[in-house]
């Protein structure tokens, strides 16, 4: 099952909890120095294959490799080669943000001068150096979270899982996650993202598998995936109703293959799918124009994530969802020992 050019492969990982069905065949392979996103659900199994993965848990079936060891067989080798942050900062409040990295480093079993050498390093990495002696219980969430991510990169991993690594974060705080996550990437670390944010998703990962129900059922680049959804639309809002049939006709005349515009009468909108996106607007615009009909908006409007969500599982996705997911948490202390 080895590939040279794959840090995480998995194939038919299966997983259960008394009835529950956390992973049904589940079949990943992510390619080294890249963002691998896991989308779906809460219960979909993201945060197990996870545990999987980082060897804190054990598959009931199938088998997987991590930076080319297997996860059973070698996980005293694997844990040497990733780092994991999970949903919530594993941070001690009554600490600053160097004596935490240092403690960990300890934990992570550097001696006394290499952690603190190292909590130097990560500290500057990630922007923290000004901020090294406050406590945490004084900093921000996105502050914070990139400190978790420091801790998780005490051992320069060649592979980190991040696990709703921007739960309840505000924007700011997301934006700050993310450059970080970047940093990372680009100094050649691979990053196994799980996520229910699909602005998240589409801003970091280079790949998308979405999960349902344990198992996979689609992986593809983000744009390949919106792209099955279907391609670009010319969309048009008229300013008055009066004019929603000069606008059917003039967006039916550029439709792809024939295709029926559709008309919202409330928004006072028409759209429809185009094969040459550029040209199809010009078109639509210069006749609307010709014809005197007053536009409120005209543009081109590309499909969503959460349409090739809804398209594959049936449902949008809902970060606030909060239905029972069957998947047990997991300390930092348990990823390091």
């Amino acid at each position: 099952m080895s590939s040279p050019g794959s840090a995480v492969l998995a194939e038919g990982l299966r997983k259960r909890y008394g009835d529950h069905s956390a992973l049904d065949g589940l079949d990943l392979a992510v390619p080294r120095g890249t963002v691998y996103g896991l989308l779906g659900p809460n219960g979909a199994g993201k945060t197990t294959a996870v545990r999987i993965l980082s060897t804190l848990v054990r598959p009931d079936g199938g088998r997987a490799e991590v930076a080319g060891f297997d996860v059973a067989r070698a996980p005293r080798r694997v844990r040497r080669r990733i780092g994991l942050a999970g949903q919530y900062a594993a941070l001690s409040e009554g600490l600053t943000a160097r004596q935490n990295l240092t403690q960990f480093g300890r934990l992570y079993h550097l001696d006394q001068r290499g952690a603190r050498r190292r909590a130097a390093e990560l500290l500057d990495r990630f922007g923290l150096a000004e901020a090294a002696d406050r406590g945490v219980k004084e900093f921000s969430g996105g502050m914070r979270r990139r400190l978790d991510l420091a801790v998780s990169m005490i051992l320069a991993p060649e592979v980190l899982f991040l696990d709703e690594p921007t739960t309840g974060l505000d924007p700011r705080g997301r934006n700050e996650v993310w450059e970080a996550v970047r940093s990372l990437v680009a100094g050649g670390t691979t990053v196994l993202l799980t996520t229910q944010y699909l602005d998240e998703a589409d801003q970091l990962a280079d790949r998308i598998a979405v999960v349902e129900r344990g198992r996979k059922i689609a992986d593809d680049t983000p744009h390949a995936l919106k792209r099955a959804v279907g391609g670009d639309q010319v969309q048009v809002i008229v300013r008055d109703a009066a004019d929603m049939p000069a606008a059917v006709r003039a967006v039916a005349r550029v439709a792809d293959g024939g295709a029926e515009p559709e008309p919202d009468g409330a928004a006072r909108r028409v759209s429809a799918p185009v094969a040459a996106p550029v040209d199809a607007l010009i078109d639509v615009a210069r006749t609307l124009r010709d014809e005197g009909v007053a536009l409120e908006d005209i543009g081109l409007r590309r499909p969503t994530l959460d349409e090739v969500f809804l398209r594959l599982t049936g449902r949008r996705a809902d970060p606030d969802d909060e239905a029972p997911h069957h998947e047990p948490s997991y300390s930092r202390k348990e990823a390091a020992a």
